[in-house]
């Protein structure tokens, strides 16, 4: 442990926690959650773009690998706004109208933040992409000289919470909203303690060990999917033919991606051949017997 680890495991919990996440939340309050999931999967491009400024990752478009990985990126990308931004007809997958179903309400669901929050909001969610981006780079510099994912992950969430107390209390003074009950506030800040900021950051720091940022940073696509299986089957929510179409690219950029990745590991960690030594390295050995030699004497 030295003091540009802990700068950077710092670092780690400003990026990776203390900003993306209060920016994430922030921007969902001006924009809808659709539209904010949608900007989440940019992640990817911002990943790519600082691994390669960074030299964490090679563009190497003559090489098939960086072919895969920068299709596969821009493929999950299409898949992700064609999931978003094209419905289609509807497709009933299950014969229930979801296990956790509220009722809908007659009220409007406009924000009356719309027209003045709106480019705030879509700001707020790129810069929350931008700082996730930066916190899987800056996490790919730590794990050469710290490979560590637990004891970096309980320190990072030791700053990360440091953090977002000063934060919070700069930022929120009414005390009444400091206050949890035996209800879903409670429940939500122990599974986005437990989950997001325990079990997410830990997978997500071992796995930036493993195969690097980008690898990691491909994944976020993936939300999408998870979210409408999840949306549909327990709040009824409904799918959409853009959902499969969209799902089913996000699936194939994703296996480019992994497909390329795997292909540059494969390289990396070829057992290169012996090099014969040139005859101006070999030194040679001389064993010499200790056995006494007999002696031949010869007669004219």
């Amino acid at each position: 442990m030295t003091w540009t680890v802990l700068a950077q495991i710092f670092l780690c919990a400003l990026f990776g926690m203390t900003l993306a996440q209060n920016l994430y939340l922030e921007s969902m309050v001006f924009i809808p959650t659709t539209f904010t999931v949608a900007i989440v999967n940019l992640i990817p491009v911002f990943t790519f773009i600082l691994a390669v400024c960074f030299r964490q990752e090679k563009l190497g478009l003559r090489s098939l690998q960086g072919i895969a990985k920068l299709a596969g990126t821009l493929v999950g990308i299409g898949g992700a706004m064609l999931f978003v931004f094209y419905k289609g007809i509807t497709i009933n997958v299950w014969h229930h109208t979801g296990l956790l179903a509220m009722p809908q309400s007659s009220t409007s669901s406009s924000n009356p933040h719309h027209s003045n929050g709106y480019v705030l909001g879509t700001v707020l969610a790129l810069l929350s992409c931008l700082s996730t981006s930066a916190w899987l780079i800056i996490q790919g510099k730590l794990s050469k000289t710290y490979p560590c994912p637990l004891s970096n992950t309980a320190l990072m969430s030791v700053m990360g919470t440091v953090q977002c107390v000063v934060f919070a209390l700069s930022t929120e003074r009414d005390w009444s909203q400091w206050k949890l009950g035996w209800n879903i506030r409670l429940l939500g800040v122990f599974y986005a303690g437990i989950l997001g900021s325990g079990v997410v950051v830990f997978m997500t720091t071992w796995c930036v060990n493993m195969r690097g940022p980008l690898f990691v940073a491909s994944f976020s696509p993936v939300l999408l999917v998870l979210v409408a299986i999840f949306c549909s089957l327990l709040l009824g929510e409904k799918l959409y033919l853009g959902s499969f179409l969209g799902g089913f690219l996000i699936i194939c950029g994703l296996y480019l991606v992994i497909w390329g990745k795997s292909i540059e590991m494969r390289k990396m960690t070829r057992v290169e051949p012996m090099e014969t030594p040139r005859p101006s390295e070999v030194h040679t050995i001389e064993i010499v017997s200790t056995t006494p030699q007999p002696i031949h004497s010869t007669t004219s």
